[in-house]
């Protein structure tokens, strides 16, 4: 595996792991949350650094809703844009993919989508990472291989210079009883 695709899966693992910590599980008791309205005396919380309360959480999740939509657009633009040059991905059998990769196969149609219905999403906001995860009914193929199906996924950003872009994504199908 590359090294750059090493360093997003430790960045992702290292966000997993960093979650108790952010939510006051660990050393430092955490700030303000919604339900309570208490602080904890430490200044603010993740989602209060990078923006006004679900300002951040709206923003990460349209964003997501806007890769969604260049996918079933083939739409490679905007897929450039909000996807970092670091970009990996992990499909449903496991494969990995580059950014290069998955813009060649929406540029040379190897890939295409039909629909993809997004049946819930959550944001989790840790300063300027955030995970989008959520439920999914997709319909498409990529060459022969159909991709039709239910997945759950999960995403994660990064803002980096002041803009939010995609560095990974991992998808799983949702087994059937």
């Amino acid at each position: 595996m590359k090294k750059v695709n090493l360093d997003v899966l430790a960045l992702v693992a290292l966000c997993l792991l960093a979650a108790p910590l952010v939510l006051g599980q660990g050393g430092n008791p955490p700030a303000s949350t919604k339900e309570s309205g208490k602080t904890s005396g430490h200044g603010m919380t993740a989602v209060e650094q990078t923006g006004k309360g679900g300002d951040v959480e709206q923003t990460v999740k349209a964003l997501s809703e806007q890769l969604n939509q260049a996918a079933l657009k083939g739409d490679t633009a905007t897929y450039d844009k909000l996807v970092s040059p670091d970009y990996t991905s992990i499909g449903i059998y496991g494969t990995v993919a580059t950014k290069a990769e998955i813009l060649e196969n929406y540029k040379s149609g190897k890939t295409k989508f039909d629909s993809i219905e997004v049946l819930d999403t959550k944001v989790r906001v840790y300063g300027d990472t955030a995970l989008v995860s959520g439920t999914s009914n997709v319909k498409g193929h990529s060459g022969t291989t159909d991709l039709s199906g239910q997945y759950r996924s999960v995403r994660v950003w990064i803002k980096r210079n002041g803009k939010w872009q995609s560095v990974y994504f991992q998808a799983t199908r949702v087994a059937q009883p």
